[in-house]
Parts: C-alpha cells; structure tokens; sequence
C-alpha cells in the first residue's frame, strides 16, 4: 500500500516564481489493485511518480510506501551516462544483492532490451528510446510488489511495443501497477481504477470509464477558445 497525506510539490521558474506542480493530495494506492493516473500534460503524473518512488521530495506533505515499490519504469535519469548499459545493468543487480544470478541477468537484460552492440557503448551515445528499452529491461529482472510505470510502451517499433505489453501483462499477473499514460486504451486494458490530476488536485474513480470520460471534458475545456 501507498498513501499520500496532504502532498504539495512546488518548483521555482527561472523567473524566481513558485509553480505548484500539486497541491494538498491525499491519495491511497491500495496493493491489490492497478491504477491509472492521467491528466493533460503538465498535470504532474511523472512528477507523482518521481514521488513516489522517492526520486524527489514533497515539498509539504506525507507519504508512506508499505511494499517493494520500482522505479519509474520508462523514466532515464537514474542510469549513469559515463557508463555503458552493461555497467549500468551490473551496478543495479548489484545494489539489489543479485550477485550470485548476476551473469543471467545481464543477458537477460541485453536482450530483451534488443541494443546488441550497444549494450556496450557509453548511455550517453543512446537514443531517448534505447534509454526507455535498457531501463525496462532492468525493471523486469527484478521482482517488485508494485510497479510504477511512466508511458513505457509507447518506446520502440510495433514488435517491441508488443513484446513490452506482453511483458506489462505478465506483471499485471503477479503485481501491482500504477501507470501513468495519455493512453485511453491502456489505462482500460491495465487498470482497475484511476486517478485523474487536475489543476494540483488528484481526483480517485473507482472506474477506469468515468475517470477517462471526465478527462476528456478536461481536454475540451482546454480546447475551447478563449473570446474574450
């Protein structure tokens, strides 16, 4: 279980101004359940995520992980830049005490994430979408209680996109998962409730349908031209 109490995050602009990226959310994700997070974009889904996972720190505010819960699966600032995705991957399997199976998870790894030769070349030299496929890859060599999980299978061609879902299915089997996505067809494929972000504030439904039906009044509301 994950609960959130009263959250705020605030970043400063380069203007020296306060943003509320989100403001007094108090949230319960419970352990036995998949759940959507959707907004329009700066809503900060990612951002709950990196919170989450304590990658970042409210700036007021409580929140208490109860589970063995991954890091944002699609995400890349975590893998070091200087070192190539192999190291990346053993310096991981390393700080989860994996050092007897170390060598199977390595090839694992390589292979799911399909870089061949660029397993060993410095991260830096990767593309946005080869840094998604090796972080994945790494999330699934590890069993996890929850995953959470950052528009991860929007990475990739047709055939990796298929192989990431089938993968995100298995998960699905044994875990849970909190997803954040723009996308209506995965949040209802995976989810079993949602959490719609809105101007700071986070609003829970039980169902996936309303959840997406009221996101997209957002989206409308958005839309509309100003006539003033």
């Amino acid at each position: 279980m994950i609960g959130l109490s009263d959250v705020h995050k605030r970043y400063w602009t380069r203007h020296g101004e306060p943003h509320w990226v989100l403001r007094g959310v108090s949230l319960t994700f419970p352990s036995d359940r998949n759940v959507g997070v959707i907004g329009v974009n700066g809503a900060g889904k990612s951002t709950l995520l990196r919170l989450i996972a304590g990658i970042d720190m409210p700036t007021r505010g409580e929140i208490r992980v109860e589970s063995r819960v991954s890091w944002p699966i699609g995400l890349t600032r975590g893998l070091q830049q200087t070192l190539t995705g192999r190291q990346n991957a053993r310096f991981i399997c390393r700080i989860h005490g994996f050092e007897d199976d170390l060598q199977d998870r390595l090839e694992f790894v390589q292979s799911f994430s399909e870089l061949g030769a660029a397993f060993d070349e410095p991260v830096r030299t990767y593309s946005t979408g080869m840094r998604a496929r090796l972080n994945f890859s790494l999330s699934l060599a590890f069993d996890f209680d929850m995953y959470l999980v950052d528009e991860v299978m929007a990475v990739g061609d047709t055939a990796f996109k298929t192989k990431s879902r089938e993968a995100m299915r298995s998960l699905a089997s044994r875990a849970s998962m909190i997803i954040v996505s723009h996308s209506e067809v995965l949040i209802k494929s995976f989810c079993d409730s949602a959490v719609l972000l809105h101007e700071g504030r986070a609003h829970w439904f039980d169902s996936v349908k309303d959840a997406v039906r009221e996101y997209k009044g957002v989206q409308n509301l958005r839309e509309e031209p100003d006539n003033d």
